[in-house]
């Protein structure tokens, strides 16, 4: 048996979605950029929140004025019935003090996971400290309430950076549940040693960025990811089911067109998908499946 995404198109708003405590199974929700809700047997985990307009006032006036292609797709309020809040690493549209103070006080018994190497960024932009924080690195386990687990896997945002006590500054996640392992990969390149890692953990569901890069955007400090290729490549030797393709669509200077992203989908027979708002993405046991070949 493998697992397969079925989207599923919804009517009313996220925020009524979100009223009630989660139930068994796993649905997934994309918030825009790198961002998810994650519920997974009866447990909700958002990942990398960037509902804010923090990064257009930090660049207002420069050659990159960080503006929001897409409004976000729920008000931070009305994010409710959190357990977990997941940050993959320190850049604002991912750690984002805009969007984590106000999450985790709605949710006062959320906890917050965070790359142990950027232990100062997290706690001022979150707001809460270390009895509501914990620190992992990359190759370490925690486990969650109702048989849930999460492992740490490496990044590369553009290189592998780490602090002076080896402490990786960027992180994916593995989420392991009862019946599937969804892993969101955090900002990444492909890098040496990725495929083996993350073949380890047995994903189910790559959630990757495909916004790829360029060098002119790298040498003024904007790190890029995987192209679409890659991200293709890396879940079919990852032995995902299906990869969801991410961020994309937030700002202008630093994106893939949605059309390119479809142009794709049409080849490879429902093993990419693309993060679309207003849509659960369920996630179930089907039986088997391949991956069609597709090149960019």
């Amino acid at each position: 048996m493998t697992v397969r995404v079925k989207p599923q198109p919804f009517s009313g708003s996220l925020a009524q979605r979100l009223a009630v405590k989660p139930t068994e199974g796993t649905v997934l929700y994309w918030l825009g950029q790198a961002g998810f809700i994650l519920d997974m047997d009866g447990v909700r985990i958002v990942i990398d929140p960037y509902l804010s307009d923090s990064l257009a006032a930090k660049y207002a006036g420069t050659d990159f004025p960080h503006v929001r292609m897409m409004p976000p797709p729920i008000a931070v309020s009305d994010i409710r019935q959190v357990d977990y809040v997941l940050c993959t690493h320190a850049h604002t549209d991912h750690m984002d003090p805009g969007t984590l103070p106000g999450l985790l006080a709605t949710n006062p018994c959320a906890r917050l996971i965070a790359p142990r190497a950027v232990q100062a960024a997290a706690r001022e932009r979150s707001g809460v400290g270390d009895e509501r924080i914990s620190w992992v690195d990359a190759g370490e386990r925690i486990d969650l309430s109702s048989g849930l687990s999460i492992t740490a896997t490496r990044s590369a945002h553009e290189t592998i950076k780490c602090d002076e006590d080896g402490h990786h500054h960027y992180l994916g996640f593995a989420i392991q549940g009862q019946e599937a392992t969804v892993w969101h990969s955090g900002d990444t390149v492909p890098f040496e040693g990725q495929v083996a890692e993350v073949l380890a953990l047995a994903p189910d569901v790559a959630l990757l960025p495909v916004n790829g890069r360029r060098a002119e955007l790298s040498e003024r400090g904007i790190a890029g990811n995987l192209t679409l290729q890659e991200a293709i490549e890396l879940g079919e030797a990852a032995g995902a089911s299906a990869v969801i393709a991410h961020h994309y669509g937030m700002f202008a200077f630093n994106t893939l067109p949605p059309e390119r992203i479809d142009e794709v989908i049409n080849k490879v027979q429902g093993r990419l998908l693309r993060a679309a708002v207003g849509t659960a993405y369920i996630i179930s046991l089907s039986g088997p499946q391949t991956f069609s070949e597709a090149r960019c």
